[in-house]
């Protein structure tokens, strides 16, 4: 079988890897540099998504997986119901994919978080059932911090200011609410680190597909880093027309140092409790590349084996059929990410 990835940075050269010993792979980029880091697992391939006819590339492969920044994930998702190509997004697009319509089978927010946040989600209430409480927790860290940012960036570096910029939504008292991400910056312990804390948009499908009470997402980071990014946000350095060279000077001071992931997802209806925690270092990839992109990587092939009705699917319906929840927890064991339950069911 054939399939493409878009995009081939750190993620998408963590899907090629993972699936290149079972498929032929052809990845597409505008990088020189990441077509050659990536030509060892999949042929590379120069194409301008935004320029280039990509529903007719795409129409030459059985699947298609994306990892290109969000604002480029809505336009290839209905690329690809127009090219009738089934496909698995890893993006953070802004728009709701949910929506749309087609002869395809579409999983989105097929990486980390969303992704495998909302699989454990929508396994913990396929037990439960409505929930009076659901927390996601979840952040990609340098193992050694280092000032005046303490923090580096493993994943798309526009998509990470999206998270300080895009209203958060929560669930709240049986209320969807907006708030302002950095408004709200909390203190918090987790498996013996201490963290800062804030709500982020990370809930999405999970908000209309997962019946909560109360139901929030945030995003960890290390103590220093919100304070700096708030003070940033609110003198205007996010905004669009200024993000480019924002990110410039960013960047200078998150390079790349060791990282690694840290997950908790828990749900509680009445007094039965069910949580999951999720904790992977650096190995052959970045530990944020291992888990959005190995995650991409399982769904890929769950999706190539026809397990999965046509529709656009929000992952949590892959957390709720138990055969694939434990398939998904297999593989990843087998990939070094491990996943501790506690119960007390």
């Amino acid at each position: 079988m054939a399939i493409l990835i878009l995009g081939a940075g750190n993620i998408g050269r963590a899907v090629a890897y993972d699936l290149s010993k079972e498929f032929e792979l052809t990845a597409v980029d505008v990088s020189d540099e990441n077509l050659a880091k990536i030509e060892e697992y999949a042929k590379p391939l120069k194409f301008d998504v935004t320029m280039e006819d990509i529903v007719s590339l795409m129409k030459k492969y059985e699947l298609v997986v994306d990892t290109l920044p969000g604002k480029f994930g809505f336009q290839i998702l209905k690329s690809a119901i127009k090219a009738s190509v089934d496909i698995v997004d890893v993006s953070f697009m802004p728009e709701d994919p949910l929506h749309l319509e087609g002869n395809i089978t579409a999983v989105v927010d097929a990486g980390f978080a969303p992704g495998l946040s909302n699989i454990l989600l929508g396994h913990i209430y396929s037990e439960l059932g409505e929930l009076d409480e659901a927390m996601i927790r979840v952040g990609g860290l340098p193992k050694n911090p280092e000032p005046p940012l303490y923090y580096n960036a493993t994943w798309s570096p526009e998509d990470l200011i999206e998270e300080y910029t895009r209203k958060a939504r929560i669930i709240k008292n049986g209320e969807l609410i907006e708030v302002d991400p950095l408004e709200n910056i909390h203190n918090v312990s987790l498996e013996g680190y201490e963290f800062e804390e804030f709500p982020s948009d990370g809930l999405r499908s999970l908000l209309y597909t997962v019946p909560a009470r109360n139901m929030e997402e945030r995003t960890l980071r290390w103590p220093g880093h919100l304070e700096k990014m708030k003070f940033l946000k609110d003198l205007g350095f996010f905004k669009e027309e200024n993000r480019d060279t924002t990110l410039n000077v960013l960047l200078s001071f998150m390079k790349y140092s060791e990282d690694f992931c840290i997950m908790e997802v828990y749900g509680r209806k009445g007094n039965k409790i069910m949580r999951y925690i999720m904790k992977d270092e650096a190995k052959e990839f970045s530990s944020m590349a291992r888990v959005t992109g190995y995650t991409a990587a399982i769904i890929a092939r769950i999706v190539l084996d026809g397990e999965l009705e046509r529709g656009i699917i929000a992952p949590e319906y892959i957390g709720m059929r138990k055969e694939l929840f434990q398939y998904i927890l297999r593989s990843l064991k087998n990939r070094g990410i491990n996943i501790e339950k506690t119960s007390n069911l």
